[in-house]
């Protein structure tokens, strides 16, 4: 029997990342194998998408130069804003359904719907936006940091708790 490891580091997005983080990648060279287990999954604020999104690391560290994946859980009748991001965004939908397009402008009758399964890649600095309508969704995201995000319109950045 395989025996199956579990790492999970955590942050709240962007980027404020706890002092483990670090070890993500160390914990994958030493054992080789990581086993990622849904019910295992440790979510926190993700204060820069908006209010009731959840961020879960589950691999590197997105401020690095290196590789990252990590899941974005976003409550039902959340609008994400037009922004942009300095790396690739390679997005799996896992649950749920995302209204999403590129554009400058926030045009949700230009949105697609994305349902489990299905994937985007957005280039570097497209600006895009996205929604969730009555379900919440859970999302993938992977790519090489340095990650980061900014709304084109300072008015769309999520309000700070004080």
């Amino acid at each position: 029997m395989i025996k199956r490891h579990f790492f999970s580091a955590i942050a709240t997005f962007p980027l404020v990342l706890s002092p483990a983080f670090g070890t993500a990648a160390d914990a994958t060279k030493e054992k080789g194998f990581v086993a990622i287990k849904a019910s295992e999954i440790k979510w926190v604020d993700a204060p820069s998408v908006g209010p009731g999104a959840k961020i879960a690391i589950l691999e590197g560290d997105p401020k690095a130069p290196a590789p990252f994946t990590m899941r974005l859980k976003l409550p039902p009748k959340m609008t994400i804003g037009v922004h942009t991001h300095p790396a690739v965004e390679r997005v799996t939908v896992l649950s749920g359904s995302f209204h999403f397009a590129t554009g400058d402008k926030y045009e949700p009758s230009k949105a697609a719907v994305y349902r489990p399964g299905d994937g985007f890649i957005v280039p570097v600095g497209m600006p895009m936006f996205g929604f969730t309508s009555k379900e919440e969704t859970i999302l993938q995201l992977h790519g090489i940091g340095p990650w980061g995000i900014h709304y084109l319109d300072p008015a769309d950045q999520p309000k700070k708790k004080p």
